[in-house]
């Protein structure tokens, strides 16, 4: 998978910035916060990998705000692409993982 230690901080397309927000009421502080959760689900996105290698997190704010995200990787900053509220589907895979490492 990927290693988020790695990660030096966030980049944002100026078209993308306000996508999530608009669209799902997520706001980018939500967004980025949401990367420290130490139980986020990763998992390659490999149907929307073509030009580029494309990651899905199941992750939570500082809020217990549950999110979905899609983001990419560039110079070792995440590029969030889109994210919304999880669905019950997508908390049951968080929640999973989370009782395997607590």
């Amino acid at each position: 998978m990927t290693d988020l230690n790695k990660i030096s901080g966030f980049e944002w397309d100026e078209g993308n910035i306000d996508k999530s927000y608009q669209k799902h009421g997520i706001t980018i502080r939500e967004a980025e916060e949401a990367f420290l959760d130490k139980h986020v689900f990763l998992q390659a996105d490999i149907k929307h990998s073509e030009k580029e290698k494309r990651f899905i997190a199941i992750n939570k704010t500082t809020k217990n705000k549950m999110l979905f995200s899609i983001f990419t990787i560039r110079d070792r900053k995440i590029r969030i692409i889109s994210a919304r509220v999880a669905n019950e589907k997508e908390r049951r895979l968080y929640e999973e993982k989370a009782k395997t490492n607590p």
